[in-house]
């Protein structure tokens, strides 16, 4: 495995069609919005949907949905126990040595050394946490969206014995009609030397971005409803590059060629900075 490279920025713009990319649970499970009407996916959301990818790459991933669990555990702790080396650290309890836990978690885990995590169960006197180089912004629409809801009804008996399907239960789905979403993110080579995120576990996760929803359709989000259209990827020969990033996510510029834009092209996306390097860009459209 080798170093990274330098400080790496990346910024995606991944379009939503007739989907829920990212449902509030307090509000009804109604697309997430700020006070201004632009749309949200939350972080959270976004390191979802790379850890899923980190599996489907056959990477080891410590946060697992309980759903694509590949390794038999059904919680953080049994899998943390599963560690051998980890668990037999953790059972030193107050002669465990802290770092020589975290080294081990990063170690097994590719999310844990990207992503970083908190190691603190309940019956466990040892406890510590891993600090990650990569850090996901929320995701923000570039425009506002509108949110259609559709009203839908329950059409079979959930028990048997009913002499009618059971019609009435109401319910209600909504969907962002088109919106393109920004998505940025960095990897901070200060981060990467303490956890052993490397150069090749960069790569991974440049695949893993490309690829987001890949694998990740669902009734909310139909397959092809969500893509990602375009990638910038700066890879910096600098661990801290004169260019901040910052600065170089606010080099974007729209373009709109129409009022109300409902393609991806519509928003004419432009990026320039002088005095930064020029990224990779990888169109998908």
């Amino acid at each position: 495995m080798s170093e990274l490279k330098g400080k790496i920025d990346f910024t995606l713009f991944i379009s939503v069609c007739n989907a829920n990319p990212n449902g509030d649970p307090l509000n009804g499970n109604r697309p997430r919005i700020d006070l201004d009407g632009f749309g949200e996916i939350s972080d959270v959301c976004i390191k979802r949907k790379i850890r899923n990818r980190f599996q489907d790459l056959g990477q080891k991933i410590f946060v697992q949905s309980d759903d694509r669990s590949d390794d038999g555990y059904s919680s953080l702790k049994e899998r943390a126990e599963g560690c051998a080396r980890l668990k037999e650290e953790i059972g030193k309890k107050k002669k465990a040595n802290r770092e020589a836990c975290a080294e081990i978690a990063c170690a097994e885990w590719l999310d844990v050394r990207s992503f970083g995590q908190v190691f603190a169960f309940k019956g466990d006197e040892v406890s510590f946490g891993v600090r990650g180089p990569v850090s996901i912004h929320q995701a923000v629409s570039l425009s506002p969206v509108d949110i259609i809801s559709m009203q839908i009804t329950k059409s079979v008996n959930s028990e048997a014995g009913k002499e009618s399907k059971a019609s009435d239960t109401m319910g209600t789905k909504h969907r962002v009609g088109y919106a393109v979403y920004k998505v940025m993110g960095s990897v901070n080579v200060q981060m990467a030397e303490k956890t052993g995120f490397s150069q090749e576990d960069a790569e991974i996760l440049k695949e893993a971005l490309m690829t987001l929803f890949e694998n990740d359709a669902s009734s909310a989000r139909p397959d092809g409803s969500m893509e990602v259209c375009k990638m910038y990827w700066w890879q910096h020969k600098e661990k801290t590059p004169p260019v901040s990033s910052g600065r170089i996510q606010r080099g974007f510029r729209l373009n709109p060629t129409v009022s109300r834009p409902k393609t991806f092209e519509e928003y004419g996306i432009t990026w320039e900075l002088e005095g930064c390097e020029m990224p990779e860009v990888l169109e998908f459209v």
